[in-house]
């Protein structure tokens, strides 16, 4: 059968679909599908989801004026269908999405064998909707909706699909994007929408699963949004900023973490906040996980617990930074994406360690929030070699938070904190506090035109991504200039994923562009600012909150 044979009966749109379902299945296997539609996911965890899933089918959705005009298409590849079955799931999601009875969709599936990439047997999948209302046929032809590729699994126990659906949405940050129960088949399909690099009409990912699951299923249901619902959420990102400020900046973080279950009224005596303003607050901040019913009060989550003053780590610090005067510049970012300048200078006019080191208020406030960030860090001293080391010279080292631990760790060395004058006042308190100071050289100075020589170990922590790579050469130049030969340095930064892995580096990357001129970089990008300054990056080792710890020696 020739393919003009199939033109003069199925509509070139839906010739094509079928065409490319075909070619697909043809030049792919499971191993090229996971790497395509989920790239996030590292070797092992593809090999995971391998162990359990074979490539089943590529669907697509066709709109025949009969049934006849598949098995032509099929036929014009030498392949045969099968004879057709109702279809529940794409027909409940057709009537859904468009509005009408399912009982006015009657949609089909059509299956034909096919042999993928590497001979495993799979099939083309094709939901056919004959004569169909022609405004659903347009609408799906051009959105493309039901295309997927499926791998089917099964029979498998609740635990193990659970896993399985786990690692999609998980570290393979695909989303769920609805799913069933088949009756006719006795199988459950879950669906996941994903960003990988394989074609556009295939960007859907379905895991068949044999058996009836309805807990799973009634899980991944549970978190399908539409495309409008996700976007929604995202425009409404900011209004959780300012909720989580006001939460830490009320008081009303600190008022649950000593007294949790507090009912919202002795919450709002507490905090001299308006009853019903404070439990609309609450319920919001529910929906973000931060805080949870307890009996007839409220009480933080695991989330909203570093809110609290109290809290071991606590984060207070950055939000009421990220939702005040960060937040005023991110207003802005227009301005900084038309330009490529800091909206921050724009909107205060001044560039921020100016603006915030010019009033004790505001200084006080950006340290500890640096310090705040630092405090994540407590395990940094224990992944440094300091064999034979005996002293540790901290460049930008804030409030010495990173060098006490590293100090603590490491009671052999000693410590020289090179900061600014204004901050070394205020980290003096803390080294004290924590039985340090006298381990510790306060050094005052400007490590953009010196750093202090004789050192066994450097510490450039959050420091680099201030800056632009100009002045990074020039400050990583100063740093090899005072480097002894045997000396190592320790960079901590969030990298740039090489990859789609996910990452909160490209947020603060937007953030470095905002508000302070500098930039996020990526493993490589560093090991070039580094080999031009004469030194040799040699490893990194991943730190709390997406950030690694790179390990640099001279070149």
């Amino acid at each position: 059968m020739t393919r003009s044979l199939a033109l003069s009966t199925l509509d070139p749109a839906d010739l094509d679909q079928v065409d490319a379902a075909v070619r697909f299945i043809r030049t792919h296997d499971s191993t090229r599908v996971l790497a395509a539609l989920v790239p996030d996911l590292t070797e092992a965890q593809r090999v995971a989801v391998a162990a359990h899933c074979r490539l089943a089918h590529a669907a697509v959705l066709v709109f025949p004026p009969d049934l006849a005009a598949l098995d032509e298409a099929l036929a014009a590849h030498r392949v045969t269908a099968r004879p057709p079955m109702p279809s529940v799931v794409v027909r409940q999601r057709l009537a859904a999405r468009h509005g009408l009875p399912a009982a006015e969709l009657p949609v089909s599936i059509v299956r034909a064998g096919i042999p993928a990439a590497d001979g495993t047997p799979c099939e083309v999948e094709i939901f056919a909707l004959v004569d169909g209302p022609a405004q659903v046929a347009a609408a799906e032809r051009d959105a493309a909706h039901e295309n997927h590729v499926a791998l089917a699994t099964g029979p498998i126990d609740t635990v193990t699909l659970t896993g399985l659906r786990a690692l999609l949405t998980g570290p393979g940050r695909m989303g769920s994007d609805g799913g069933g129960y088949n009756e006719h088949e006795n199988s459950t399909v879950l669906y996941f929408a994903g960003t990988g690099h394989a074609r556009e009409a295939h960007r859907r990912l379905e895991l068949f699963v044999a058996g009836h699951h309805p807990e799973v299923l009634a899980a991944h249901l549970a978190e399908t949004t539409d495309p409008a619902t996700r976007l929604l959420r995202l425009l409404t990102g900011a209004w959780a900023t300012q909720a989580l400020a006001a939460t830490a900046d009320l008081g009303i973080a600190d008022r649950l973490a000593a007294a949790p279950g507090s009912a919202a009224t002795d919450l709002a005596r507490h905090t001299g906040t308006d009853p019903d303003a404070l439990a609309r607050l609450l319920r919001y901040l529910a929906d973000l996980d931060v805080v949870r019913p307890a009996g007839d009060g409220w009480a933080l989550t695991d989330v909203g617990a570093p809110l609290a003053t109290t809290a071991e780590r606590s984060l207070r610090p950055l939000a009421r930074l990220y939702g005040g005067y960060f937040y005023e510049s991110f207003a802005e970012l227009g301005y900084s994406v038309r330009t490529g300048r800091t909206a921050f200078d724009h909107h205060f006019g001044q560039h921020h360690f100016d603006y915030f080191a010019a009033e004790p208020d505001r200084a006080a406030m950006f340290d500890d929030a640096m310090a705040a960030g630092a405090a994540m860090f407590g395990r940094v001293g224990k992944l440094l070699d300091c064999a034979g080391a005996n002293t540790v010279v901290d460049v930008g080292g804030g409030n010495g938070e990173l060098l006490a631990g590293v100090l603590q760790a490491n009671p052999q060395l000693r410590g020289v904190l090179f900061e600014r004058a204004v901050t070394l006042e205020q980290a003096r308190p803390g080294l004290r506090a924590a039985g340090l100071l006298e381990r510790c050289d306060l050094v005052p100075g400007d490590f953009t035109t010196t750093v202090p020589g004789g050192g066994d170990i450097y510490l450039l922590s959050r420091v680099l991504h201030d800056w632009d790579d100009e002045q990074c050469a020039t400050i990583l130049r100063r740093c090899a200039n005072a480097m002894p030969a045997h000396a190592d340095l320790y960079i901590v930064e969030r990298l740039l994923p090489e990859t789609g892995t996910g990452s909160l580096a490209p947020a603060w990357d937007l953030h470095m562009l905002c508000n302070v001129g500098g930039r996020e970089r990526s493993y490589d990008h560093y090991g070039t600012l580094l080999a031009a300054a004469g030194l040799k990056l040699v490893g990194q080792r991943r730190l709390p909150l997406d950030f690694a710890l790179l390990h640099v020696v001279h070149g």
